[in-house]
This record gives structure tokens, C-alpha cells and sequence, in this order.
């Protein structure tokens, strides 16, 4: 297992450099500064996008498909989300989404996408273009109908869900896509035909003129140099990429805190942001190093333990320092909240029974303690001014039982004017 090699104070130094703002809000009535008047100042959300993925349990309840202990369940785990979450990615993978042609689970999704958005969740669709999980109808026509069918997926898609989710992983693992031989699906057919460069342009193109405001995304797995070529003949041929994925599943292993920042280091000069898309760090026997696809790790029981707890607790606190230290990241997303999801692992940040694991609390004392602003009353001074320090994100400023919201957008010093 590597080990962190960068002292914490540096990375606590940076995450305050790139993360924070030293605000300056001045409080007037009608041009007159409000001086020596108490105010109460609180943080209402992150700037920086920390989220999960669904869970079946989450888009069953957002329909109202719960009862008894499952919506207890179900409930608990939201409530655990939504102390600490604002973002989540919703499964839409083709052959699930659309398992019969013409036929989309649309409304279902759509039901659990407005939930989070009542809730200030962002949220984001995985993934329009993947050779896994796509649908087995492809098979029965042709290339030239299989891209036809793929780009009106794509605007299908991104134009029912316009203005709830606009944000997307476009195509996911295009690395591996036209050489994926576990087995025949018809996007790999597709990508052998046209290249991945070309498919990518494809459906970035449809994506982009459906939805212009939306957020899209290249994700992969493959944090070779494979990947890092592939971006960058992307960019070359005028694909126009928002932002670059990167899953990091470390069940073999936490990857350390050097080799994160190596990573990022690859990947910084394109100068786009970057999600870490996918991250999981499991809490019991770590897979064996022999493993080269992970999902060739199979077994029946793989349990959390109370020594993988703690160990786990202290990774998730190193990684997710490391990646907030480094201002080129912008969304961390874990995935999935409970044990027992992909490849029943014991990846959760939660137990199967919804409790929180050590590695919940340690991120919850970041996220809403180290990282927040609790309500803290502050008196204007002479100009009518308040003084603080705080993360990137939204604010608002409570005074005589009114509230007025604001926002910390950019580092450095910032000015805001409140009239009230």
C-alpha cells in the first residue's frame, strides 16, 4: 500500500490558498452603512461539488416504490447523503435505461433527478456513450444505424433531462472501448469502425448543440499515458471537453498521496478541470495486486472490518485533502454511500445497515467542520463592515430577522455589498 508523502500542514496551507476567500461585506440602508448592528453569518453550501452516485434504494424512493423497513432504510441512508452531499450521478446506462428500443425508464429517473434538485444537489448522467451496459439491441443492425441510434439517444437524453441534470459523462472508458473483447456489443463495433476520436467528437457534438449550457465530461478509468494521449488528440482534433474524469477504485490499495498528485500532474496541462469521478477505498481484505480487471474479483462475502474501518477512515481524510490541496479538481465523487454495491465490495462510507463508518464521520468533520462556516454572529463595525474567512460556496447574512444571500465565487479578498 503506498503512503502519503506530503506533510498535512502543506496540504491544510493549500487547500486554504486555492479554496478559500477573505470576504469584506458591507451592510447599508439606502447608501448609510448599518454600523454596530449584530449579523449572523452561515455557510448554506459548497462551491466544490461533493457527491455519490445513486443507489436502486435512493430512485425507489424519490417514486414512492417504498415501504416499511426499506423506506426506513432507504430514508436513513438520504439523511446521511444529505448531511454532507451536493452532488449525485444517475445511472444511465443504455441497456437498463432502455432495454427495449423506444422505451426509456425517462420518467423514473426524472422523478429522483427532481428530488435532488428540490434538495440543492447537482446533478450529473452516467453515461451517454459506454460499450458496457449498453443495450443488447444494437446488435441486430448496422454501424451506420448503431451511430444513428447512439446520437438520438444523446439528444433524446440530454434534452429531457435540460435544466435538471446538465452535467454528463459523454463517453465513458473510450481507452479500451474499440479493443473491449470480454464480449461483442455494438459500440465497440462502432468505435473499431470510426475510431474513438471520431465517435467522441460524435457525441460530444450532439450532446453540445442539444444542451449548450451543459457540463461535459470525457471519463475513464486508464490513468495511463494511453489516456492522457487520447485527451490530447481530442483537444487537437477541436472536441470541445469541459472537464476530465478520472476514476480512482483503489481496492487494491490506497493509491498514496504521491501518486494522486502524479496523476493530476499528467493531467493539469490541458488546463481543464478535473472530477475525480469514481473513487472508492475499501474497509476490508484489499483485492489481490494480481487482479487486472477488477470486476474478475468475485466472491460472496466481503466484509468490512474494524481494522479496514480505521485504516479506511485515515485514507479518505489523506485523498480527499490531496485532492482539495491541488486547484485544478473540482468534484470528488464517491462511489456508492453503502457496503455491498459494485462488485459487493466493502467500499461505503456507510454500513449495510446504514450506519456510518469512521471514514463518514472523518470526511464529516471536513466537509461541514474544518471546511464550513457554522452560523457565526459577527457586529458591523463603524463602516458598517464584517470581516471573515471562508470556503468557496454560498452564504447568507441574518440580520434583524431577514435574510440576505451571497456567494464566495473567487479566491483572494472579495467585496460584498448587502443593502438592507
Amino acid at each position: 500500500m503506498s503512503t502519503p508523502t506530503a506533510p498535512a500542514k502543506n496540504l491544510d496551507a493549500a487547500i486554504r490558498k486555492h479554496r478559500t476567500a477573505s470576504a469584506t461585506v458591507t451592510v447599508s440602508h439606502n447608501g448609510i452603512p448599518v454600523t454596530n448592528q449584530t449579523a449572523t453569518i452561515q455557510q448554506k453550501n459548497h462551491q466544490f461539488l461533493f457527491g455519490t452516485n445513486w443507489s436502486d434504494s435512493s430512485i425507489a424512493l424519490a417514486n414512492g416504490e417504498l415501504t416499511g423497513h426499506e423506506k426506513y432504510q432507504a430514508e436513513t441512508q438520504e439523511a446521511h447523503f444529505l448531511h454532507l452531499f451536493n452532488m449525485v450521478t444517475l445511472p444511465f446506462y443504455w441497456a437498463r435505461f432502455e432495454p427495449e428500443r423506444g422505451q426509456p425508464q425517462t420518467q423514473r429517473i426524472l422523478n429522483a433527478a427532481r428530488w435532488y434538485q428540490e434538495r440543492n444537489c447537482v446533478l450529473k448522467g452516467h453515461p451517454l456513450c459506454w460499450h458496457t451496459l449498453t443495450a443488447d439491441w444494437l446488435l441486430d443492425i448496422s454501424n451506420e444505424e448503431i451511430l444513428q441510434a447512439q446520437l438520438a439517444r444523446v439528444q433524446r437524453d440530454v434534452s429531457d433531462f435540460a435544466g435538471v441534470v446538465d452535467m454528463w459523462d459523454v463517453i465513458n472508458e473510450a481507452v479500451i472501448m474499440p479493443i473491449f473483447d470480454r464480449y461483442d456489443n455494438g459500440i465497440t463495433r462502432l468505435c473499431k469502425d470510426l475510431g474513438r476520436i471520431e465517435l467522441i467528437r460524435a457525441v460530444f457534438d450532439a450532446a453540445r448543440a442539444t444542451n449548450p449550457r451543459a457540463t461535459l465530461l470525457l471519463n475513464d478509468f486508464d490513468i495511463s499515458p494511453a489516456y492522457d494521449i487520447l485527451v490530447e488528440g481530442c483537444l487537437e482534433a477541436g472536441i470541445q471537453i469541459d472537464v476530465i474524469g478520472i476514476q480512482s477504485h483503489m481496492h487494491q490499495g490506497y493509491w498514496g498521496t504521491e501518486k494522486t498528485l502524479r496523476v493530476l500532474e499528467h493531467f493539469e496541462r490541458f488546463h481543464l478541470q478535473i472530477h475525480f469521478t469514481e473513487t472508492t477505498i475499501v474497509s476490508g481484505q484489499i483485492m489481490p495486486p494480481e487482479i487486472v480487471d477488477l470486476n474478475d474479483y468475485q466472491v460472496s462475502e466481503w466484509p468490512s472490518t474494524p481494522e479496514g474501518e480505521e485504516r479506511q477512515a485515515q485514507e479518505v481524510v489523506t485523498h480527499y485533502k490531496t485532492l482539495m490541496s491541488h486547484p485544478v479538481v473540482q468534484a470528488i465523487t464517491w462511489w456508492d454511500l453503502t457496503d455491498g454495491g459494485w462488485l459487493n465490495a466493502p467500499a461505503g462510507l456507510l454500513r449495510k445497515d446504514e450506519s456510518p463508518k469512521p471514514a463518514y464521520d472523518e470526511l464529516a468533520k471536513l466537509i461541514k467542520g474544518d471546511w464550513w462556516l457554522s452560523p457565526t454572529q459577527m457586529t458591523t463595525d463603524a463602516k458598517g463592515q464584517i470581516a471573515f474567512t471562508g470556503f468557496l460556496g454560498d452564504y447568507a447574512l441574518s440580520l434583524d430577522n431577514r435574510q440576505f444571500a451571497f456567494a464566495l465565487q473567487e479566491t483572494g479578498e472579495v467585496e460584498i455589498a448587502i443593502n438592507a
